[in-house]
């Protein structure tokens, strides 16, 4: 079976380290995305999985719920399963809700990153 493939977009260096460690852990290979544009560009030329989107993107500030939006709209129109998943990273649960009204599956807070709940929903959403 192949590798599974994550794309981890908008987060900063500590966060993105400690999400990329958590996503190896259960084997997965993790790419990294700054922006919309880059994302898409990992979307296009990857079988993604799981894309793993922060609540505002590091460098442009820009919006990860309405990215989301996009993303999902996109694939949609594709008429595809890539991304299979896709999630909001945020410890706000107004996010997390609007993240679910545009599509995405239940993300998670870098506060819980680590907790068992977390790995408990990266593993269902990895073994799809």
């Amino acid at each position: 079976m192949a590798q599974k493939i994550a794309i981890d977009v908008g987060q900063c260096n500590p966060d993105h380290a400690a999400i990329r460690t958590v996503l190896q852990s259960l084997g997965v290979r993790v790419l990294r995305a700054h922006d919309a544009i880059e994302a898409r560009e990992h979307i296009s030329n990857n079988q993604i999985t799981l894309v793993l989107v922060n609540r505002i993107l590091d460098r442009d500030r820009s919006s990860g719920v309405e990215l989301i939006e996009d993303l999902l709209a996109e694939k949609a129109r594709r008429g595809d399963a890539n991304p299979a998943h896709v999630l909001l990273v945020s410890n706000y649960p107004e996010y997390q809700e609007k993240a679910m009204k545009v599509g995405a599956v239940q993300g998670f807070g870098k506060q819980g990153l680590g907790s068992k709940e977390t790995l408990d929903l990266l593993s269902a959403l990895l073994s799809d």
